[in-house]
């Protein structure tokens, strides 16, 4: 019995142990940038790190990230200047493109395009309107030589904080045990292809089962909507606390966002004190060809080509480009 305990232990260590190193040779796991919090207080990524984002269980995604001296991932440095045209793009996920190449992004596209100007891409996985103007506040004199800045926005998650502080829930992601964790690809790769999920999902059920205990009053429709309206408005109000605080500049300043997407209620007040906008909601209606990848929410490639499109029309539009 005890030789048979032995060599099934044995046996597990040297399966693990090969499954290893087959993670590591097809690379199905995906290199983690490590974070920090600069010396503002504002979160990116450390910089000059590189590696490569896979997405899916049979590496449906491959792509290679770059993080620049300044913390995110781009092909170029910044380095604004009175002397150059420079537009900045800030924003979430959606921007950083870790599900592209680098050397492929959105900025990238409009540079082929506008070849005049540098597009600096200031993405960061989780950004939201908080993070985005406390970026631009805190490293003021930089961006006030970049002539324009593009600022991704989702209604529905990026206006539920009207102050910026510190995410300190995403930095805990960097503490020494996940550190050594991740150290093991087939770790990485095992949670990122939800075998890890299961046994979260039980303790998120258990839970979700003791408050439909206690929580059995049913809304109605309109209890449903005064709460949806409530909710809208302190959405707003969230907008006009962060702008108040860190100023906007509506010449300089451009939101980018899906219409479909984003409250009638934000729009109309867009609309009426004239902030200017990029909607994407039309283009992307208007292609038979998918803008998403298949198992993600995130732009592919032609979702990108058409982002990078709309850009491009409303910065010639601006007159801040001076291509042909």
């Amino acid at each position: 019995m005890k030789k048979l305990i032995i060599k099934s232990v044995l046996y597990v260590f040297l399966i693990l142990v090969l499954l290893e190193v087959l993670v590591r040779i097809f690379h199905l796991g995906k290199d983690t940038p490590t974070r920090f919090v600069d010396e503002h207080k504002v979160e990116k990524w450390v910089p000059n790190q590189n590696g490569f984002s896979v997405t899916g269980n049979r590496r449906q995604n491959f792509s290679e990230y770059r993080i620049n001296n300044s913390g995110y991932n781009s092909y170029r440095e910044f380095t604004p200047t009175k002397n150059k045209i420079e537009v900045a793009l800030i924003g979430d996920s959606f921007i950083e493109g870790f599900h592209q190449d680098y050397y492929n992004s959105i900025g990238k596209k409009v540079e082929n395009k506008l070849s005049e100007i540098e597009v600096y891409e200031y993405g960061y996985a989780g950004y939201d309107f908080a993070d985005q103007l406390h970026l631009v506040h805190s490293y003021q004199e930089q961006f006030k030589l970049i002539d324009h800045l593009i600022l991704g926005i989702k209604f529905s998650n990026d206006l539920t904080r009207g102050e910026y502080n510190v995410v300190y829930g995403r930095l805990a992601l960097e503490s020494p045990m996940n550190r050594l964790l991740k150290k093991s690809k087939l770790l990485v790769y095992c949670k990122s292809i939800g075998v890890l999920d299961p046994p979260q999902e039980m303790v998120y059920r258990l839970i979700s089962l003791l408050k439909s205990k206690r929580e059995t009053k049913s809304l109605s429709d309109e209890e449903i909507a005064l709460i949806k309206k409530e909710k809208e408005e302190s959405y707003l109000a969230n907008f006009e606390s962060l702008i108040a605080k860190y100023g906007y500049d509506k010449e300089r300043y451009t939101l980018l966002l899906d219409s479909r997407i984003t409250s009638t209620i934000f729009l109309s007040y867009l609309e009426k004190n004239n902030f200017n906008y990029i909607d994407i909601a039309q283009a992307f209606e208007a292609t038979n060809r998918f803008t998403t990848l298949i198992y993600d929410r995130h732009w592919n490639n032609h979702g990108r080509e058409l982002v990078g499109n709309l850009i491009t029309e409303y910065l010639n539009k601006k007159g801040i480009s001076k291509t042909n």
